[in-house]
């Protein structure tokens, strides 16, 4: 146990071949996502609309439940870098 006492960790980008390339990537994928989010929010929409006025409750509850989800999932999506240096801090500072 002693050993290990000395291990560090400095996450860093710095030095790695094509980093821009796979940062390039990672903001794309992000926003196929995010467009992904969108039209589940749509089309979610639309069923809820529709079930709501021909008093189809199942259709409804399945249009509410997509807008809902999608709605989490773009917040979800927006927030992860956010959400993901918040946990890193945390973890950094515990001693």
């Amino acid at each position: 146990m002693l050993m290990l006492t000395g291990v560090n960790l400095d996450p860093t980008t710095n030095g790695l071949p094509s980093f821009s390339i796979v940062q390039r990537f990672m903001d794309q994928m992000g926003g196929v996502a995010l467009l992904f989010a969108l039209v589940g929010v749509v089309v979610g929409a639309a069923a809820w609309a529709l079930g709501s006025h021909s008093q189809n409750y199942h259709q409804s509850f399945a249009g509410r439940r997509a807008v809902l989800v999608s709605g989490l999932a773009a917040l979800l999506i927006g927030a992860a870098p956010t959400i993901v240096n918040f946990f890193a801090a945390i973890g950094h500072d515990i001693k």
